[in-house]
């Protein structure tokens, strides 16, 4: 299974300790890690290229981390581009079909302030919801998503433990879907 890793961090060297391991420690295990802020600084996509990384992949993973309780910018400009009608969707759209979806966010409060009942009212698999409409739009299976919590505050032991843990998750043959 081809799995390839789309990273979206407007500033991976200097801001994010954790994405940045994940992307190494994914390279380490010859997973295709994507870095696509460095790859289109000015937003200008090259939607042959992207279309064709995908129709080579069997497993999409969208790694970022949690901006607004969101995506980063580029990411949704990304989807707008990348995902086009007669090709990612419509009744000759079918290019995506059958691929699956995992979601990687890296959002930098605990998990307490995710639930219904903390600081935030949401949780993290609500505020991703309009990746899993987007993931059955365009026929991909959407997998349970691996969120590691309080990234601005992990120790060193704990981020490397939840990096490992990541690394198995995709190693696995296969995902859970999210209703499971």
């Amino acid at each position: 299974m081809k799995t390839t890793v789309f990273l979206f961090h407007p500033n991976l060297d200097n801001e994010s300790v954790t994405n940045k391991q994940i992307a190494d420690a994914l390279k380490a295990e010859n997973i295709e890690v994507r870095d696509m802020y460095q790859l289109y600084p000015d937003f200008n996509i090259d939607v042959a290229v992207e279309q064709e990384v995908l129709t080579q992949t069997d497993r999409i993973v969208l790694q970022f981390p949690m901006y607004w309780y969101s995506s980063p910018a580029l990411l949704k400009q990304w989807e707008d581009m990348v995902l086009t009608y007669g090709w990612a969707y419509g009744s000759q759209g079918t290019a995506l079909h059958g691929k699956e979806l995992l979601i990687i966010v890296t959002p930098g409060a605990e998990e307490s302030k995710y639930q219904r009942n903390g600081e935030y009212k949401y949780t993290i698999q609500e505020l991703l919801r309009p990746f899993q409409v987007m993931s059955n739009f365009v026929g991909t299976t959407f997998k349970k998503p691996f969120v590691i919590y309080g990234t601005m505050s992990l120790s060193e032991q704990t981020r490397k433990i939840e990096v490992e843990k990541l690394v198995q998750y995709l190693k696995l043959e296969e995902l859970p879907n999210e209703e499971d």
